[in-house]
């Protein structure tokens, strides 16, 4: 197994991850899909992030809205997600600048310690460090939102 340790932020009581180009992420286990919180115009300059489809709804326990939808290769603490869709909100207002999605953690094992202020994850033997987003909606349909194809 090969294990990925990042830094929380001590100073918060939730699980925000400190990142290694100075952005910091909550840890949301139940997401379904990453967004990204801050100014659109650094997603795009600072990340390289492409516009995949404008106004694609999104809906949490606060209510429903819409985000611009892009993808964007990231580094998370070495782990690597290429062509990763994400949905951008300008308006969520937040001190972070994205939320991880529990599947992007997908057959994983990830430890929140909140003692060490720490997040824990181990890939197991046979994964790679190179992952793909992959949803599963109700009805089992799969999406691995690594390119514009849904299989």
């Amino acid at each position: 197994m090969k294990q990925y340790t990042m830094k929380l932020d001590n100073t918060r009581q939730r699980p925000v991850v400190i990142l290694n180009n100075g952005l910091t992420a909550l840890l949301d286990t139940g997401a379904y899909i990453p967004v990204w919180t801050d100014d659109e115009e650094i997603l795009i300059s600072e990340l390289g992030a492409e516009l995949v489809r404008k106004d694609v709804p999104l809906s949490g326990f606060g209510g429903c809205t819409q985000g611009n939808m892009y993808k964007v290769n990231i580094d998370i603490g070495g782990i690597l997600y290429p062509n990763m869709h994400l949905i951008a909100n300008n308006d969520i207002n937040a001190t972070f600048n994205l939320i991880l999605s529990a599947t992007m953690f997908a057959g994983l094992i990830y430890q929140i310690d909140t003692v060490n202020h720490m997040l824990n994850i181990e890939i197991p033997d046979g994964e790679s460090n190179v992952r793909n987003l992959r949803i599963v909606n109700e009805e089992g349909k799969v999406f691995v939102l690594c390119s514009a194809v849904e299989i």
